[in-house]
């Protein structure tokens, strides 16, 4: 796991820091070819330099987020973003997470994928990559 995401992790409370591994070492197990590092303040996975999915915390708990996940079509992926084509689910206790769909969205997430890494350059136009 990338170093400055296990101090992000460190620097949780006990019950979220369980989420956060777990969240973690599950992106990291399925997304071995994604680069991981703190985005923006917070843990994010880029497949060609492109963000895939990435956690943090808000008032609802912790929000797994997406960045292509409106097209997964899965209904547990209900919050979904106005401006773009992002879904996310929100945690609040380790129990809550299902490795077994949380690995089938990352699966999707490596096949959907929408272009943000040139989305400045698009002036706000985003065009699907896969």
């Amino acid at each position: 796991m990338n170093e400055t995401i296990t101090t992000y992790n460190d620097l949780q409370s006990q019950d979220d820091k369980a989420i956060v591994d777990m969240l973690a070492q599950t992106i990291d197990n399925e997304l071995t070819e994604a680069e991981s590092k703190i985005w923006h303040a917070h843990p994010v996975w880029f497949l060609d330099g492109n963000p895939i999915v990435g956690y943090s915390k808000q008032k609802a708990g912790w929000r797994l987020m997406f960045w292509s996940g409106a097209d997964f079509e899965e209904p547990a992926l209900n919050i979904k973003g106005s401006k773009f084509k992002d879904a996310s689910i929100f945690f609040t206790a380790v129990e809550q997470i299902n490795t077994i769909d949380l690995t089938h969205w990352l699966k999707k997430a490596r096949d959907l994928q929408w272009d943000y890494k040139n989305i400045v350059k698009r002036k706000g136009q985003s065009i699907r990559l896969k």
